[in-house]
């Protein structure tokens, strides 16, 4: 791949958006490698935690690149919206399989919206984000909308997505957009020590969690009922049967992920 790492360690996946002189912006290459990344990793058992990344100390996602859809047309212009959108935005935000946003730096425009697909969101201290779209005449194409009204409230996402501001990783964690902020040099440690927590929990069941939360934010989709369905599968599942017995038995469970 030529735009994307991707590193395993143990139970975790690490991918890191590697285009540092272009500020690790989202082209259409970027985007189909990170969907075809996304996808083998959610097939592949032993990845029970993704996290995603930009190279360098700068930014995470610095944006879409603009140049690629300039001269596009209105037509162009949706598609681009509703393929970005389906490839991988809304493919991130239902993915089985955890996956945490560490904000290394600047997250505009798709990156923004690229994080705030991922399930939550660690930034480092000199992380800035913001839609800054309406400063090029247009507006965020990738959910940014929907997904930034949702995590940090309508009027707030209005102000931000009018004024085009960036805000800092402290406005970020008191807005809600992220849940922790941490120094540079400790965004790893810390972003990989909760990773390793959700690890030791039952995969089968984080996923149904992760389908049940979701729902909540899908039209015409009744959360409650999805929590109950996906509560009473749980009961069929051998970690169900792992995670009480080892409780009864008062010991540590050890999930086989089925």
């Amino acid at each position: 791949m030529e735009n994307i790492l991707i590193e395993k360690q143990d139970n975790l996946a690490i991918v890191t958006i590697n285009r540092p002189t272009k500020l690790n912006a989202l082209n259409k290459a970027t985007i189909q490698e990170l969907h075809n990344a996304f996808n083998d990793l959610n097939n592949d058992s032993t990845t029970k935690v993704i996290i995603l990344t930009g190279s360098g100390e700068k930014a995470f996602v610095a944006g879409a690149d603009i140049s690629e859809f300039a001269h596009f047309s209105v037509s162009e212009g949706e598609q681009l919206a509703a393929k970005g959108q389906e490839l991988l935005f809304d493919f991130v935000q239902n993915l089985q399989t955890p996956v945490i946003a560490a904000v290394n730096g600047f997250a505009l425009g798709g990156g923004l919206e690229l994080a705030m697909s991922c399930h939550f969101r660690i930034a480092s201290t000199n992380a800035k984000m913001g839609l800054p779209e309406v400063t090029l005449g247009v507006i965020p194409g990738y959910g940014g909308t929907q997904r930034l009204a949702q995590l940090i409230g309508k009027g707030r996402a209005m102000e931000l997505i009018m004024t085009a501001n960036m805000i800092d990783a402290e406005t970020a964690k008191n807005y809600g957009l992220v849940n922790h902020f941490v120094a540079q040099e400790e965004l790893w440690d810390f972003t990989k020590g909760i990773a390793s927590k959700i690890a030791n929990n039952s995969s089968v069941a984080i996923a149904k969690a992760i389908e049940a939360i979701n729902a909540n934010f899908e039209d015409g989709t009744n959360g409650y009922e999805v929590e109950i369905k996906n509560f009473g599968l749980s009961f069929g599942t051998e970690d169900f049967k792992e995670g009480t017995t080892a409780f009864l038995e008062k010991r540590k469970a050890i999930f086989p992920g089925k």
